[in-house]
């Protein structure tokens, strides 16, 4: 292997682990963002018209409808309440432009003198390189309760 040829295995490499390391620092900003109150700054992790699929619970289309789901009472009194959205390190993978993730997600309320675990999910992510950097096409998450669907949905890691 030529001096050359060696070089852009490596410049591969690196873009591929620096598109990694870019996805896991968008999936994990989303928690800050939505208990913070910003509701704004979390819509705009999908692309425009990107979808989040909330497991039955609600099926939010777009910056706004995205955003709608952060200004909503229920979510109000949860991070007024003391509300902690957690992302697991997500198993991703990349093709090209385009990338899979596949990771749990907890929500952690305040209740008492401690907190407790109010959800466990597995979430699917489409993701897509964009001009601002990647972005999420599609979020879909199912709530670990032994079902078919929260179980394909964790198979996804084997694919």
């Amino acid at each position: 292997m030529s001096v050359e040829e060696r070089l852009a295995a490596l410049e591969k490499r690196v873009r591929v682990a620096e598109d990694q390391l870019e996805i896991i620092r968008l999936l994990n900003t989303y928690g800050p963002a939505v208990d913070s109150g910003e509701g704004e700054a979390a819509a705009h992790l999908w692309i425009e018209g990107g979808v989040y699929d909330m497991g039955g619970l609600r099926r939010a289309k777009g910056f706004d409808d995205i955003a709608e789901v952060y200004v909503s009472q229920i979510h109000q009194d949860m991070i007024h309440k003391g509300c902690a959205h957690l992302t697991a390190t997500p198993r991703i993978t990349m093709n090209g432009d385009t990338a899979e993730a596949v990771a749990y997600s907890f929500i952690v309320l305040k209740g008492g003198e401690g907190w407790n675990v109010f959800r466990a999910s597995v979430n699917h992510w489409t993701l897509t390189r964009t001009h601002d950097g990647w972005r999420i096409v599609e979020r879909y998450n199912r709530t670990v309760d032994g079902s078919e669907e929260s179980h394909d949905t964790m198979r996804k890691v084997l694919r």
